[in-house]
């Protein structure tokens, strides 16, 4: 099965501006990769090209619109060459409120985590699958395990990346397209620094990017860490409904007492 390196074409990172996405950029650039950072905000894409000139191509896109992604994934492969790896990354989290189904956050949510995924594969595999060659990852999250209180937009959202992610790996099989699935904890970012709940096993972002980028090179299905958060909550998701809502809703409950 193929595994990517920089001999064999560029890396793609979406969500590059800020957080994992740019994290990751860093490293891949730091393990010999020519990038194609990917975001909505350009002047971001443009410091983080500063901090290793020549590293970076930047490419300012909406991951939401479907025909803008299509074309500038096929401006990079022409520009810069083939992807022959891509961290598909790019997601967004809003918390929801107490006893609040807010439709439109949790659709808005779909529509980036779910949906900017997608429409960035669909070009992505026509591309690997015509020359079998590349390499995929999709960022998700542990939070797509199981139901989590106040997560009814972000956590549905990264279950069903991690369903895709596992779907896709069945299918480009045969092409050798390699895919791969990653479900970080709570890492230290602009976005997890909003939280106002205790996060256990925080992660800084250079120490997230290095087990990140050291799955790519590995090549296994899953990268998931910290794994202490990731096996107990696959442990928990494996107790019978009755057993899992007693034991996540006493350890909310009491956190929210906090």
């Amino acid at each position: 099965m193929f595994r990517a390196s920089p001999t064999q074409g560029i890396a793609l990172v979406t969500g590059a501006s800020s957080g994992i996405g740019r994290g990751v950029a860093l490293e891949l650039a730091r393990r010999g990769y020519r990038v194609a950072i990917l975001a909505r905000r350009e002047a971001e894409l443009q410091s983080l090209a500063n901090e290793r000139p020549n590293a970076f191509y930047v490419y300012s896109c909406d991951v939401t619109d479907r025909a803008l992604v299509r074309a500038t994934l096929a401006k990079i492969e022409a520009e810069r060459g083939s992807i022959a790896l891509a961290f598909l990354n790019v997601g967004t989290y809003f918390a929801d409120r107490e006893a609040t189904v807010d439709a439109e956050t949790i659709m808005s949510t779909f529509e980036v985590n779910v949906g900017g995924t997608v429409n960035c594969l669909a070009p992505l595999t026509e591309f690997m699958c015509l020359r079998k060659a590349g390499q995929i990852a999709v960022n998700a999250s542990v939070a797509g395990y199981g139901g989590l209180p106040r997560s009814l937009g972000y956590g549905p959202s990264k279950a069903a990346l991690i369903n895709m992610a596992a779907s896709l790996k069945l299918t480009l099989a045969p092409y050798n397209v390699r895919v791969q699935l990653v479900c970080p904890g709570f890492v230290k970012t602009p976005l997890t620094d909003n939280n106002k709940f205790p996060m256990p096993f925080l992660m800084g972002l250079e120490a997230a990017a290095t087990r990140i980028c050291d799955g790519f090179e590995r090549g296994g299905f899953e990268i998931a860490f910290p794994r202490r958060m990731a096996w107990l909550l696959k442990a928990l998701n494996a107790l019978p409904y009755a057993a899992y809502f007693a034991i996540v809703g006493a350890q909310t409950t009491a956190k929210r007492r906090d």
